[in-house]
Protein backbone atom coordinates (compact mmCIF):
# COMPACT_ATOMS: atom_id res chain seq x y z
CA UNK A 1 0.00 0.00 0.00
CA UNK A 2 3.03 2.37 -0.70
CA UNK A 3 3.05 5.12 -2.56
CA UNK A 4 5.94 4.04 -5.03
CA UNK A 5 4.20 0.67 -5.46
CA UNK A 6 4.22 1.20 -9.25
CA UNK A 7 3.32 -1.41 -11.43
CA UNK A 8 2.30 -4.28 -8.65
CA UNK A 9 -1.57 -3.91 -9.58
CA UNK A 10 -1.35 -6.13 -12.59
CA UNK A 11 0.88 -3.63 -15.08
CA UNK A 12 1.57 -6.14 -17.52
CA UNK A 13 -0.52 -5.75 -20.56
CA UNK A 14 -2.81 -8.07 -19.80
CA UNK A 15 -6.38 -8.06 -21.02
CA UNK A 16 -7.88 -6.61 -17.95
CA UNK A 17 -8.89 -10.03 -16.60
CA UNK A 18 -6.73 -9.36 -13.91
CA UNK A 19 -7.46 -7.46 -11.00
CA UNK A 20 -10.88 -8.36 -11.11
CA UNK A 21 -11.24 -10.85 -8.43
CA UNK A 22 -13.50 -8.46 -5.90
CA UNK A 23 -15.74 -7.34 -9.06
CA UNK A 24 -18.77 -9.24 -10.55
CA UNK A 25 -16.99 -8.55 -14.01
CA UNK A 26 -20.08 -7.84 -15.59
CA UNK A 27 -20.21 -3.65 -14.87
CA UNK A 28 -18.69 -0.86 -16.96
CA UNK A 29 -16.44 1.11 -14.68
CA UNK A 30 -15.02 4.77 -15.93
CA UNK A 31 -12.76 6.30 -13.33
CA UNK A 32 -14.18 10.13 -13.45
CA UNK A 33 -11.02 11.29 -12.12
CA UNK A 34 -7.36 11.69 -12.74
CA UNK A 35 -4.48 13.75 -14.06
CA UNK A 36 -1.70 13.21 -16.38
CA UNK A 37 1.25 15.90 -16.57
CA UNK A 38 4.42 16.66 -18.56
CA UNK A 39 7.11 18.34 -16.05
CA UNK A 40 9.57 19.15 -18.72
CA UNK A 41 7.00 21.26 -20.60
CA UNK A 42 4.85 22.63 -17.23
CA UNK A 43 5.92 22.52 -13.40
CA UNK A 44 4.10 21.69 -10.71
CA UNK A 45 5.07 23.54 -7.70
CA UNK A 46 2.66 21.87 -5.83
CA UNK A 47 4.86 18.50 -5.64
CA UNK A 48 8.00 20.45 -4.30
CA UNK A 49 7.57 18.68 -1.08
CA UNK A 50 5.98 15.07 -2.46
CA UNK A 51 9.34 13.11 -4.29
CA UNK A 52 6.51 10.93 -5.58
CA UNK A 53 4.72 13.49 -8.03
CA UNK A 54 8.33 14.96 -8.84
CA UNK A 55 8.01 13.23 -11.95
CA UNK A 56 6.05 13.52 -15.09
CA UNK A 57 2.68 10.70 -16.02
CA UNK A 58 1.87 10.03 -19.25
CA UNK A 59 -1.47 8.06 -20.61
CA UNK A 60 0.88 5.27 -21.96
CA UNK A 61 1.86 4.29 -17.71
CA UNK A 62 -1.67 4.77 -16.98
CA UNK A 63 -2.78 2.30 -19.59
CA UNK A 64 -2.02 -1.08 -18.60
CA UNK A 65 -3.17 -0.11 -14.92
CA UNK A 66 -6.68 0.67 -16.09
CA UNK A 67 -7.08 -2.80 -18.18
CA UNK A 68 -5.38 -3.86 -14.80
CA UNK A 69 -8.94 -2.63 -12.49
CA UNK A 70 -10.72 -3.06 -15.59
CA UNK A 71 -11.88 0.20 -16.33
CA UNK A 72 -12.54 0.89 -19.76
CA UNK A 73 -13.15 4.67 -20.00
CA UNK A 74 -11.75 8.00 -18.07
CA UNK A 75 -12.63 11.43 -17.18
CA UNK A 76 -8.90 13.42 -17.20
CA UNK A 77 -8.96 16.59 -15.16
CA UNK A 78 -7.05 19.53 -15.64
CA UNK A 79 -3.91 19.96 -12.72
CA UNK A 80 -2.89 23.97 -13.16
CA UNK A 81 -4.76 26.77 -14.64
CA UNK A 82 -3.60 26.75 -17.91
CA UNK A 83 -6.05 27.06 -21.19
CA UNK A 84 -2.71 25.73 -22.86
CA UNK A 85 -2.53 22.49 -20.90
CA UNK A 86 -6.47 22.10 -21.41
CA UNK A 87 -5.70 22.46 -25.18
CA UNK A 88 -3.09 20.05 -24.34
CA UNK A 89 -5.27 17.10 -22.88
CA UNK A 90 -7.90 17.60 -25.14
CA UNK A 91 -5.31 16.33 -27.68
CA UNK A 92 -4.34 13.32 -26.00
CA UNK A 93 -8.38 12.27 -25.95
CA UNK A 94 -8.47 12.89 -29.29
CA UNK A 95 -5.45 10.10 -29.83
CA UNK A 96 -6.45 7.83 -26.79
CA UNK A 97 -10.23 7.00 -27.01
CA UNK A 98 -10.25 5.43 -23.75
CA UNK A 99 -10.11 9.47 -22.16
CA UNK A 100 -13.88 9.70 -22.53
CA UNK A 101 -14.03 13.17 -21.72
CA UNK A 102 -11.80 16.48 -20.31
CA UNK A 103 -12.18 19.10 -17.44
CA UNK A 104 -10.27 21.92 -18.29
CA UNK A 105 -9.77 25.12 -16.79
CA UNK A 106 -10.90 28.45 -18.42
CA UNK A 107 -11.06 32.21 -17.15
CA UNK A 108 -14.26 32.07 -16.08
CA UNK A 109 -14.07 36.18 -15.46
CA UNK A 110 -13.51 36.76 -18.83
CA UNK A 111 -15.73 38.59 -21.10
CA UNK A 112 -14.41 36.39 -24.07
CA UNK A 113 -15.40 33.02 -22.07
CA UNK A 114 -18.19 31.59 -24.57
CA UNK A 115 -15.54 33.01 -27.65
CA UNK A 116 -12.88 30.56 -25.88
CA UNK A 117 -15.00 27.91 -25.39
CA UNK A 118 -16.31 27.70 -28.80
CA UNK A 119 -13.00 27.95 -30.32
CA UNK A 120 -11.36 25.06 -28.00
CA UNK A 121 -14.02 22.95 -29.22
CA UNK A 122 -13.37 23.25 -32.83
CA UNK A 123 -9.66 22.35 -31.80
CA UNK A 124 -8.39 18.75 -31.74
CA UNK A 125 -10.62 16.58 -29.02
CA UNK A 126 -13.02 19.07 -28.91
CA UNK A 127 -15.56 17.16 -28.98
CA UNK A 128 -14.37 15.87 -25.63
CA UNK A 129 -14.48 18.83 -23.81
CA UNK A 130 -17.00 18.23 -21.03
CA UNK A 131 -16.42 20.72 -17.97
CA UNK A 132 -14.31 23.12 -16.22
CA UNK A 133 -12.58 23.61 -12.74
CA UNK A 134 -10.43 25.82 -10.55
CA UNK A 135 -8.66 25.57 -7.87
CA UNK A 136 -11.07 27.08 -5.31
CA UNK A 137 -9.13 25.31 -2.31
CA UNK A 138 -5.72 27.25 -3.16
CA UNK A 139 -7.43 30.23 -4.64
CA UNK A 140 -5.90 33.34 -2.48
CA UNK A 141 -9.48 34.72 -2.25
CA UNK A 142 -11.54 32.01 -0.23
CA UNK A 143 -15.28 33.41 -1.47
CA UNK A 144 -13.83 33.53 -4.71
CA UNK A 145 -16.68 31.10 -5.93
CA UNK A 146 -19.16 33.81 -5.31
CA UNK A 147 -17.77 36.96 -7.38
CA UNK A 148 -20.38 37.86 -9.52
CA UNK A 149 -17.96 37.89 -12.32
CA UNK A 150 -17.58 34.18 -11.78
CA UNK A 151 -21.16 33.32 -11.05
CA UNK A 152 -21.51 34.98 -15.24
CA UNK A 153 -19.09 32.66 -16.00
CA UNK A 154 -20.68 29.86 -14.46
CA UNK A 155 -23.97 30.37 -16.50
CA UNK A 156 -21.63 30.71 -19.28
CA UNK A 157 -20.26 27.02 -19.31
CA UNK A 158 -23.95 25.94 -18.60
CA UNK A 159 -24.85 27.61 -21.94
CA UNK A 160 -22.30 25.81 -23.60
CA UNK A 161 -23.79 22.13 -21.93
CA UNK A 162 -20.75 21.85 -19.60
CA UNK A 163 -20.58 20.92 -15.65
CA UNK A 164 -18.15 22.68 -13.44
CA UNK A 165 -15.66 20.95 -11.11
CA UNK A 166 -15.31 21.80 -7.22
CA UNK A 167 -12.53 21.07 -5.41
CA UNK A 168 -12.31 22.72 -2.12
CA UNK A 169 -11.66 22.17 1.49
CA UNK A 170 -14.09 21.26 3.62
CA UNK A 171 -14.53 25.02 5.49
CA UNK A 172 -15.32 25.70 2.10
CA UNK A 173 -18.55 23.83 1.87
CA UNK A 174 -21.36 26.28 2.76
CA UNK A 175 -20.12 28.85 0.33
CA UNK A 176 -20.50 26.17 -2.45
CA UNK A 177 -23.77 25.48 -0.99
CA UNK A 178 -24.88 29.26 -1.59
CA UNK A 179 -23.46 29.47 -4.85
CA UNK A 180 -24.75 26.10 -6.47
CA UNK A 181 -28.49 26.99 -4.74
CA UNK A 182 -28.00 30.36 -7.18
CA UNK A 183 -27.54 28.37 -10.44
CA UNK A 184 -29.60 25.74 -10.55
CA UNK A 185 -28.96 25.19 -14.30
CA UNK A 186 -25.76 24.58 -13.74
CA UNK A 187 -24.15 20.63 -13.02
CA UNK A 188 -22.23 20.49 -10.39
CA UNK A 189 -19.66 18.06 -9.49
CA UNK A 190 -17.75 17.94 -6.12
CA UNK A 191 -14.62 16.12 -6.19
CA UNK A 192 -13.07 14.00 -3.20
CA UNK A 193 -15.88 14.12 -1.81
CA UNK A 194 -15.61 17.24 -0.34
CA UNK A 195 -12.36 16.06 1.26
CA UNK A 196 -13.68 14.57 4.72
CA UNK A 197 -10.66 15.02 7.28
CA UNK A 198 -10.55 11.16 7.56
CA UNK A 199 -7.43 11.42 9.37
CA UNK A 200 -8.44 13.27 12.57
CA UNK A 201 -11.46 11.27 12.91
CA UNK A 202 -13.94 13.74 13.17
CA UNK A 203 -16.47 14.26 10.53
CA UNK A 204 -19.25 15.99 11.89
CA UNK A 205 -18.68 19.49 10.46
CA UNK A 206 -18.23 17.87 7.25
CA UNK A 207 -21.04 15.66 6.81
CA UNK A 208 -23.44 18.71 8.22
CA UNK A 209 -22.32 20.03 5.20
CA UNK A 210 -22.33 17.71 3.08
CA UNK A 211 -25.84 17.06 3.84
CA UNK A 212 -26.75 20.43 3.31
CA UNK A 213 -25.02 20.65 -0.37
CA UNK A 214 -26.17 17.61 -1.32
CA UNK A 215 -30.18 18.80 -0.88
CA UNK A 216 -29.00 20.85 -4.30
CA UNK A 217 -30.27 18.05 -6.91
CA UNK A 218 -27.82 20.05 -9.16
CA UNK A 219 -24.99 18.78 -7.84
CA UNK A 220 -23.07 15.17 -8.07
CA UNK A 221 -19.70 13.55 -5.87
CA UNK A 222 -16.81 12.25 -7.11
CA UNK A 223 -16.07 9.32 -4.49
CA UNK A 224 -12.75 9.96 -5.48
CA UNK A 225 -9.22 11.27 -3.43
CA UNK A 226 -10.18 10.01 -0.03
CA UNK A 227 -7.13 7.97 0.31
CA UNK A 228 -5.16 10.91 0.59
CA UNK A 229 -7.60 12.26 3.73
CA UNK A 230 -6.29 9.49 5.55
CA UNK A 231 -3.31 8.30 6.59
CA UNK A 232 -0.87 7.65 4.17
CA UNK A 233 0.89 5.11 5.56
CA UNK A 234 -1.31 3.05 7.37
CA UNK A 235 -4.77 4.08 6.03
CA UNK A 236 -7.70 0.95 5.59
CA UNK A 237 -10.86 0.51 4.00
CA UNK A 238 -12.51 0.69 6.66
CA UNK A 239 -11.31 3.92 7.78
CA UNK A 240 -13.15 5.15 4.23
CA UNK A 241 -16.46 3.66 4.67
CA UNK A 242 -17.87 6.23 7.27
CA UNK A 243 -17.11 9.05 4.79
CA UNK A 244 -18.34 7.01 1.55
CA UNK A 245 -21.29 5.75 3.13
CA UNK A 246 -22.45 9.21 3.96
CA UNK A 247 -22.07 10.60 0.62
CA UNK A 248 -24.29 7.71 -1.15
CA UNK A 249 -26.73 8.44 1.60
CA UNK A 250 -26.79 12.08 0.97
CA UNK A 251 -26.26 11.89 -2.95
CA UNK A 252 -27.73 8.90 -4.10
CA UNK A 253 -26.03 6.64 -6.24
CA UNK A 254 -27.73 8.73 -9.49
CA UNK A 255 -24.98 11.45 -8.37
CA UNK A 256 -22.42 9.34 -7.23
CA UNK A 257 -19.37 8.62 -9.15
CA UNK A 258 -15.75 6.85 -8.52
CA UNK A 259 -12.36 8.68 -9.52
CA UNK A 260 -8.64 7.02 -8.84
CA UNK A 261 -7.65 10.93 -8.61
CA UNK A 262 -4.38 9.22 -9.81
CA UNK A 263 -1.14 9.81 -9.93
CA UNK A 264 -2.01 11.64 -6.49
CA UNK A 265 -3.21 8.39 -5.17
CA UNK A 266 0.42 6.83 -4.90
CA UNK A 267 1.10 9.08 -2.42
CA UNK A 268 -1.15 6.79 -0.36
CA UNK A 269 -1.90 3.32 -2.83
CA UNK A 270 -1.53 2.16 -6.03
CA UNK A 271 -4.27 2.69 -8.68
CA UNK A 272 -5.75 -0.69 -8.62
CA UNK A 273 -5.93 -0.36 -4.46
CA UNK A 274 -7.95 2.91 -4.78
CA UNK A 275 -9.88 0.98 -7.23
CA UNK A 276 -10.47 -1.96 -5.83
CA UNK A 277 -10.49 -0.48 -2.21
CA UNK A 278 -13.75 2.08 -3.53
CA UNK A 279 -15.83 -1.02 -5.12
CA UNK A 280 -16.04 -3.17 -2.09
CA UNK A 281 -17.29 -0.40 -0.53
CA UNK A 282 -20.18 -0.70 -3.08
CA UNK A 283 -20.87 -4.45 -2.28
CA UNK A 284 -24.53 -3.09 -0.64
CA UNK A 285 -25.72 -1.46 -3.42
CA UNK A 286 -28.50 -3.20 -5.45
CA UNK A 287 -26.97 -4.40 -9.16
CA UNK A 288 -28.73 -0.39 -10.92
CA UNK A 289 -27.01 1.41 -8.21
CA UNK A 290 -23.37 -0.24 -8.40
CA UNK A 291 -23.54 0.46 -12.33
CA UNK A 292 -24.92 4.38 -11.38
CA UNK A 293 -21.74 4.90 -9.25
CA UNK A 294 -19.38 3.00 -11.69
CA UNK A 295 -20.33 4.57 -14.92
CA UNK A 296 -24.00 5.98 -14.71
CA UNK A 297 -23.55 8.63 -13.47
CA UNK A 298 -20.36 9.80 -14.99
CA UNK A 299 -22.03 9.44 -18.32
CA UNK A 300 -25.33 11.19 -17.46
CA UNK A 301 -23.31 14.02 -15.33
CA UNK A 302 -20.73 14.54 -17.79
CA UNK A 303 -22.87 13.82 -21.05
CA UNK A 304 -20.30 11.39 -22.18
CA UNK A 305 -20.65 9.64 -25.35
CA UNK A 306 -20.64 6.26 -25.99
Amino acid sequence: MTAGSDGSDGSDGSDGSDGSDTSDGADELIDAHHHLWDLTVRPQPWTAELPVLQRSFDFAELRPHLRAAGVSGTVLVHAVASLAETRELLGLAHTNPEILGVVGWFDLRSPDLAATLQATRQGPGGDRLVGARHQLQIDPDPRWLSRPEVISGLAVLAEHGLSYDLVVSPEQLPLVTSVVRQLPQVRFVLDHGGKPPIAGGDLSDWSRDIHALALADNVAVKLSGLVTEADWASWTVDELAPAVKHLLSCFGPNRSMIGSDWPVCLLAADYLHVIEGTRSLLTELDAADRAAVLSGTARDWYRLSR
